[in-house]
């Protein structure tokens, strides 16, 4: 009996217990799901150990879409983060294998080093990491297209460790005109590193032809390395890049001949100092040289100049010629010409050439290479811009208004580093 009379009195103690206990629950739910913490972190998350705390940092890829298809081959990777201290991109194809590339540096594009492969399926993963050190990541699956049939090739003039002149223009040449819409997303994939630094930009000089030239002259025996990421880049039309095209030179010492019409000379510098100061006949009044500077594009050690096709048999010539060093498109040359020695230094007589002795014309041949300038003066016609690499006859502010992307002067600080030019 007293048994039976405990039972309730024992049961009674653990209901009250049970209630107590829940409402404690209750009220302390109440206070987590309505409180926070003074950065805005939940109090509830903060009081559970068995969640991990949200990071301070955000990630999203914008490009390429989560399970795009039909990607461009050239395709790199686009994303926005915030609060983000360090951002980190993989890239792997369906193997697993990862994909080599460079984060640009305003940090929110990536480029793959090499052209992706046609039809592949990559995965790429971008992490970011806040000041809290716990990182943020965002993946996005995607399938190249499949190779396209049209495709324009990319070539340049220079060659891997070509020695060159201080004026060479890095000359960059496409197998289709690229039209105006698609040359500024070419032109942000060429880029160009020199050693020292130096500032430069690209210059369309037509829809097949785009050319790269420093503010000043390249700095002697400096490298110089140019990059034309464009496999598999939209051209317009139905048409993509279908090559990558990687080419490092160097720049050899400052050689620089200037010619003046008043006193018939040529004077050659090398490094800064006067080497050699040359007699010269220019072209006469009816076939007179352009003025302006021009730059050697091609060496001929002996070639003829036939001009019967060009004049007719009574104004046409057919002429061996020695030491001949290109100027112009139009026939321009520095060459030798012993038939003129007598005049040369002061009487112009030549059709528009550069006219030097047999000795003088094979010291310059031996001396000079492609790229080096030469800068005439004082004659009775102006060089036409075009009729050559005349990129040196333009100035600086004429030279930039041929570039696909709005130029911007690096910064102050920018001299000091050996890396990428400021305008791609």
């Amino acid at each position: 009996m007293r048994v039976v009379q405990d039972q309730p009195a024992r049961h009674g103690a653990r209901h009250r217990a049970l209630v107590a206990g829940l409402l404690a629950a209750a009220l302390t739910l109440t206070a987590a799901c309505t409180s926070g913490g003074g950065d805005g972190s939940s109090g509830w998350r903060d009081g559970d150990p068995n969640t991990a705390p949200d990071p301070k940092a955000a990630v999203t890829i914008v490009e390429p879409a989560a399970d795009a298809t039909d990607v461009p081959a050239s395709t790199g990777l686009t994303f926005t983060t915030e609060e983000a201290l360090e951002t980190t991109v993989e890239l792997k194809d369906s193997s697993g294998e990862a994909v080599e590339g460079t984060l640009a540096t305003d940090g929110a594009t990536w480029l793959p080093a090499d052209t992706l492969k046609y039809g592949e399926t990559y995965t790429a993963a971008v992490t970011a990491t806040g000041d809290d050190g716990l990182p943020a990541t965002a993946t996005s699956t995607f399938t190249i297209m499949a190779e396209p049939a049209n495709q324009v090739r990319i070539s340049s003039f220079l060659g891997d460790d070509q020695v060159v002149g201080v004026g060479m223009p890095l000359v960059v040449k496409f197998g289709r005109a690229i039209p105006e819409d698609y040359r500024d997303d070419l032109q942000r994939r060429m880029t160009v590193t020199s050693t020292p630094a130096q500032e430069g930009i690209w210059h369309w000089v037509s829809p097949t032809e785009v050319r790269y030239r420093p503010k000043e002259f390249w700095r002697a025996n400096s490298t110089v390395s140019y990059r034309v990421q464009a496999g598999g880049l939209p051209l317009g039309d139905g048409w993509y890049g279908r090559n990558d095209l990687t080419v490092d030179i160097r720049i050899g010492p400052s050689l620089i001949m200037k010619v003046d019409n008043k006193t018939k000379r040529m004077t050659v510098t090398k490094d800064g100092s006067v080497v050699k100061t040359i007699p010269v006949s220019l072209g006469k009044k009816s076939t007179p040289s352009s003025s302006g500077t021009m730059v050697v594009m091609e060496k001929l050690r002996k070639t003829v100049f036939d001009t019967f096709e060009e004049l007719g048999p009574e104004d046409g010539y057919r002429t061996k010629i020695d030491y001949a060093q290109r100027l112009t498109w139009g026939g321009e040359f520095i060459h030798a010409a012993p038939w003129s020695e007598g005049q040369q230094g002061s009487v112009n007589v030549s059709h528009g050439c550069v006219n030097v002795s047999m000795t003088n014309g094979a010291w310059l041949f031996s001396n000079t290479r492609i790229g080096d300038p030469i800068t005439v003066k004082g004659t009775e016609r102006k060089l036409q811009n075009g009729n050559g690499w005349t990129d040196w006859n333009m100035s600086w502010a004429e030279y930039v208004k041929g570039s696909a992307l709005p130029y911007e002067p690096p910064a102050a600080d920018d001299d000091a580093d050996p890396g990428v030019s400021p305008t791609p």
